[in-house]
């Protein structure tokens, strides 16, 4: 069913809402796909973004939609056909780098909340004219980090972010005392040789560490 910009971004929010990290995944094995959102899930961090870097992507999707209690939402979304992918795999949000009207639109039309990506205060006041409030800052660390997110506030503190790209367990903690930061994505919670080397109580427990990660 489609929905409006405002519900769209409404809905994007309070999945954001959910917890203070968002796993940033590329999984390459969809094997792996069903006990890796568990382990997350279990540590205390339903929304996961699987990003379309893989082949097996959408497959990963299929599989993560399965664990009860996960929401998974498809990551690097930039056409209408990724959107329509996407939705048909299973993904319950969508996510993107950046925004056009033709990926917006797509996503309306479907019925999915979208977190759109800006960097700059012209592509968040663009977006916010559309209806859309709650936006992905990407890249983050290459876009000024913290105190760029922090400025980009003070005029515009009807907006809010999920800043994502260099956010490390080093620097979450500064993201996330912004007023403006609901939340912040991150890949750190489910690193590669982890995965590879299947051990979920490792990663369940670095989900743990960041579902304690707390604005201040």
């Amino acid at each position: 069913m489609p929905i409006t910009p405002t519900e769209a971004s409404k809905r994007a929010c309070e999945i954001c809402q959910l917890a203070p990290i968002v796993p940033v995944l590329v999984v390459k094995d969809p094997a792996k796909a069903r006990p890796l959102a568990q382990a997350l899930v279990d540590g205390g961090l339903p929304a996961l973004e699987v990003t379309l870097r893989t082949p097996a992507a959408l497959e990963v999707i299929r599989e993560m939609a399965q664990v009860k209690g996960g929401i998974v939402g498809a990551g690097t979304l930039i056409t209408p056909d990724d959107v329509t992918a996407a939705v048909e795999a299973g993904a319950r949000f969508g996510v993107s780098p950046g925004a056009t009207d033709a990926l917006l639109d797509a996503c309306e039309a479907a019925g999915l909340p979208l977190l759109p990506g800006a960097a700059t205060a012209t592509e968040a006041m663009r977006l916010l004219a559309r209806g859309y409030d709650m936006l992905k800052f990407f890249p983050a660390e290459a876009s000024g980090g913290a105190p760029a997110l922090k400025a980009i506030g003070a005029p515009l503190p009807q907006i809010s972010f999920c800043p994502t790209g260099g956010v490390s367990p080093a620097n979450a903690a500064n993201y996330l005392s912004l007023p403006n930061v609901i939340c912040a994505g991150g890949s750190w919670v489910a690193p590669a040789d982890l995965v590879a080397a299947e051990d979920w109580a490792a990663i369940t427990a670095l989900a743990k560490a960041a579902q304690q990660l707390r604005q201040s």
